[in-house]
């Protein structure tokens, strides 16, 4: 934990409090998101098997054209939207929610909401 501040920190600890009681199965994997200052990433992952069953991100090729930045609401909205749509595509009718830590705020509520309207519900 050297090197680390001391949000990062604590969102860590946060974030191993969530994935003590959040596990993604097959019937419902899990949604991770995870943000960074100019990006936003998500991803369904089946730990079961140890398989993301797929991905998005604002550096994705599909998006990143699209996009003059990464790091705000707007462009976790359009992640949100292709993920949903990706997930669909692949028969992801329900999913559990991990925000990796961060608060249900800003990006991260954007994205969440962007999933909901695509159809998959948590």
């Amino acid at each position: 934990m050297e090197g680390q501040t001391v949000k990062i920190r604590r969102r860590l600890r946060r974030r191993k409090g969530l994935r003590k009681r959040l596990f993604g199965t097959a019937e419902r994997p899990r949604l991770s998101v995870f943000r960074s200052h100019k990006n936003i990433y998500a991803q369904i992952i089946d730990d079961d098997r140890g398989v993301t069953l797929c991905e998005a991100s604002t550096r994705s090729k599909e998006l990143a054209p699209g996009l003059p930045y990464g790091g705000n609401v707007v462009a976790a909205k359009r992640v949100g939207e292709f993920l949903g749509r990706r997930a669909k595509e692949q028969n992801i009718e329900r999913v559990c929610f991990d925000r990796g830590g961060f608060r249900y705020h800003g990006r991260v509520k954007a994205l969440a909401d962007a999933v909901r309207e695509a159809g998959l519900k948590f």
